[in-house]
């Protein structure tokens, strides 16, 4: 006789024992029968498409406020963004059985994660710190030993979280608890450090950062709508809802954007200056001949109808062109490799923080690519490659002590006093 294996059967360990799916999860056949799902064949895109409209125009706000609040705000915004993205993706490897038997030793996570902030902003934001406190004796003192000894401190914050994970160390719980320190490194390495460059393209002037960042906005708003109405032919199977249509349409989009943003955006000194100190006052410097406009005549060939016979380009527009082609064609593939990694652990979204978007992660996969790239660009092409009056001061002013500074200023008083002397 064959056993009752119907609904009505006493039910087993298990399938008690039978993990409940999380909210961003989907099941296996649900995966598949993504894999020719594609947005103009969605019968509820339209109301998927309300819904991200509408996060989408608070992000933009809120963003633009932030924006308009200047350089330390942003700086503000990026550390907040970083820290969801690092518990979107702690949370991912979290098993609860095991962090039961375990303890504060989710703490440790944390632990890496601000001493790998501290070692980070300490080295991008050094100099502006000093400069900040120059005119009070006792502050610049303090800060001058803080940046003295900042790189061993954060070594010993290391070491002891390191002898922390040691001591930690439970039998039967190794491979956890290896898999987690592993995985927080990758975090560290793969997220924050590309996430930091962020926040130097913001002192750097708030144009470098404003201006990528916002081509990856237009970019990946683009190939919705193209994918949205004219997708047809897949993109690429580890991100089934992305098309050609969506990605030629977006890559045109970003270019055009990119050359007509640069032209509005470097007419602001407040976005081009660079900030030298933790001030948040107004900016006001020499723009440079990057953001200098050069008139061009247009050719007599031209119809007599066309409005205008004279037109400005900003130089900066040129290389504008570049980060629009690398947001058009290289920072979606970090889009491709976040949509591999969540196919990898059988998620829909790393979070659900953001309606219609997913998590604070789902949103920045493109964004932290993007940022390397403006920041290596902005040092490899804009930044001058030889020595100037204020990188030589930068040096004086954070790696001598106030006594060796006044020592320079009258050694240097003498040698420019026997120069007019010999000279006459």
């Amino acid at each position: 006789m064959q056993k009752d294996t119907g609904s009505g059967g006493t039910s087993t360990p298990t399938a008690r024992l039978r993990r409940r799916r999380g909210s961003n999860e989907f099941p296996p056949e649900v995966d598949r029968a993504n894999g020719g799902h594609l947005l103009v064949n969605d019968n509820t895109k339209y109301k998927s498409m309300l819904i991200r409209t509408y996060s989408t125009v608070w992000m933009i706000g809120g963003f633009a406020l932030i924006i308009y609040m200047g350089h330390l705000y942003i700086w503000a915004m990026v550390v907040v963004i970083q820290i969801f993205m690092a518990k979107e993706l702690f949370n991912l490897l979290k098993k609860a059985h095991e962090d039961r038997h375990l303890p504060g030793f989710w703490l440790l996570n944390w632990h890496f994660f601000f001493t790998a902030m501290l070692f980070v902003y300490g080295r991008i934001l050094s100099q502006r710190l000093v400069n900040a406190v120059t005119m009070d004796k006792f502050l610049y003192k303090l800060v001058g030993r803080l940046n003295k000894y900042h790189m061993v401190t954060c070594y010993f914050l290391y070491i002891t979280g390191f002898m922390w994970f040691i001591l930690a160390l439970k039998k039967k719980m190794y491979k956890y608890q290896f898999g987690q320190y592993a995985w927080t490194h990758m975090i560290l390495i793969v997220v924050f450090t590309q996430s930091s460059f962020t926040v130097a393209n913001i002192f750097e002037g708030i144009f470098w950062f404003l201006l990528p960042a916002s081509l990856i906005v237009i970019n990946d708003i683009a190939a919705y709508i193209f994918g949205f109405f004219f997708g047809k032919t897949p993109l690429i199977k580890l991100s089934p809802k992305k098309t050609w249509e969506g990605f030629i349409g977006a890559s045109f989009t970003t270019m055009i954007s990119a050359f007509l943003m640069a032209n509005i955006l470097g007419r602001f000194q407040w976005l081009t200056c660079p900030r030298k100190d933790l001030s948040t006052g107004w900016l006001e410097c020499d723009p440079g001949s990057l953001f200098k406009p050069e008139y061009f005549t247009v050719p007599d060939w031209f119809p007599v109808w066309f409005p205008w016979r004279e037109f400005s380009i900003l130089p900066v527009q040129w290389h504008a062109l570049c980060l629009g082609l690398f947001a058009s064609i290289i920072a979606p593939f970090g889009g491709f490799f976040a949509s591999g990694f969540k196919r990898a652990f059988k998620i829909k979204d790393f979070g659900d923080s953001i309606p219609g978007h997913g998590g604070i992660t789902d949103r920045m996969d493109c964004q932290m690519v993007m940022a390397v790239f403006a920041y290596i660009y902005h040092q490899s092409f804009i930044v001058p490659q030889s020595l100037s009056i204020e990188m030589i001061m930068d040096q004086i002013l954070v790696n001598l002590p106030f006594e060796e500074q006044q020592a320079l200023y009258v050694k240097l008083g003498q040698l420019i006093m026997e120069r007019q002397f010999g000279e006459s």
